[in-house]
């Protein structure tokens, strides 16, 4: 039997609860015994009240402080929508012609140097020596600031054609105007691993807009045909 104070089980000879003094000996105990069987609807009223007030004892309820509810989805504005936008790849031309300019103005600078101690060594400082060469890297900087200049990005809708560095000019081809992808590399190009990517653009004049000297073109080019045919 359990007591309809506390809930404590209570043995069949015991007329009081050992847990909280109620006396146990009521119709409402009996009929909550185990396996007891109400003999009156009145009784079974009791019963079923009795393992209603057991099931919220048993399984107490969690505060409503630390319920967690579902998140409520948040429509995307337009802006959010367009942000985004899936990116495929996004490359720039090639550092190959940058870099090899670097090491041919370094060991001209180098050169210059050692002619000048051998040859004007007693009319010009090591420290002169070395700004006098420092101008053969100008004109390899300068091609690394230009090419950081131009970058192409391929998105799930259309390509991006960044250029500039403090005044910016972005230029944008949607994805459905393109008609043609070309790969055109040379023998020193395909020496080298790097071409040219030629774009049929249907929108424009002269329809063309080519990709100069961007790393593994055909890979490039592969993506950019995978993209169409989901406008196709």
């Amino acid at each position: 039997m359990y007591c309809m104070n506390c809930g404590a089980d209570i043995p069949a000879n015991v007329r009081f609860c050992a847990s909280c003094g109620a006396p146990a000996d009521t119709e409402a105990t009996r009929v909550a015994s185990r396996g007891g069987r109400a003999s009156s609807p009145e009784a079974a009223s009791v019963r079923t009240s009795f393992d209603q007030e057991m099931t919220a004892v048993r399984q107490p309820q969690r505060p409503a402080s630390l319920r967690r509810e579902p998140p409520t989805p948040t429509p995307q504005t337009p802006r959010e929508a367009d942000e985004a936008e899936r990116v495929i790849f996004s490359v720039r031309p090639t550092f190959l012609f940058i870099g090899i300019g670097y090491v041919l103005a370094a060991a001209a600078g180098v050169g210059l140097g050692i002619l000048l101690a051998m040859f004007a060594g007693q009319y010009i400082s090591a420290p002169v020596a070395v700004l006098l060469t420092l101008p053969l890297l100008l004109i390899p900087a300068y091609k690394h600031l230009k090419r950081n200049t131009i970058k192409y990005t391929l998105t799930d809708s259309k390509i991006e054609i960044d250029q500039g560095l403090i005044a910016r000019k972005t230029r944008n081809i949607p994805l459905r105007n393109i008609q043609d992808v070309t790969v055109s590399t040379t023998i020193p190009q395909r020496i080298f691993g790097f071409g040219d990517l030629v774009i049929e653009n249907a929108n424009e004049v002269g329809g063309q807009t080519l990709l100069d000297n961007i790393p593994q073109p055909r890979r490039h080019a592969e993506l950019l045909l995978r993209e169409l045919r989901r406008w196709n």
